[in-house]
């Protein structure tokens, strides 16, 4: 039952910082997309830049923040993914593109939780 709670929350604030960056004029292009590497959560434009956003929910800090979930492994399994993604686009792949990450705090059905946006991050920032 766990697994299920922690599925709905984070499936709750990925639908949250969807429509986060929409008020921020992003505009979603894929949610969930899969390769072998793993999955990129949102990927989103604006202003004709690509994005690939990292989802993280927390309903407390029991097992940490969420921004240290995103570690060295994680950001190598996300280019891994990104590659996946940029070949799928063949010759219509840009060249330029940023990771963000966004941190949802707060509990499902919350009308108003706590959004963190890290933009264009890399292995440095970590």
């Amino acid at each position: 039952m766990a697994g299920g709670y922690r599925k709905k929350l984070g499936d709750w604030g990925e639908q949250i910082a969807s429509n986060y960056l929409e008020t921020q004029g992003y505009e979603i292009l894929a949610r969930n997309f899969h390769t072998h590497h793993g999955e990129l959560d949102l990927i989103a434009t604006k202003n004709k830049s690509l994005c690939f956003i990292e989802v993280k929910t927390r309903s407390n800090h029991a097992y940490g923040f969420g921004e240290e979930a995103i570690n060295a492994k994680k950001l190598q399994a996300m280019f891994a993914s990104i590659e996946s993604y940029l070949e799928s686009l063949g010759s219509e792949a840009p060249t330029e593109w940023q990771i963000d990450i966004i941190i949802v705090e707060g509990r499902k059905g919350d009308p108003a939780p706590t959004i963190l946006h890290y933009e264009n991050i890399g292995e440095e920032t970590l």
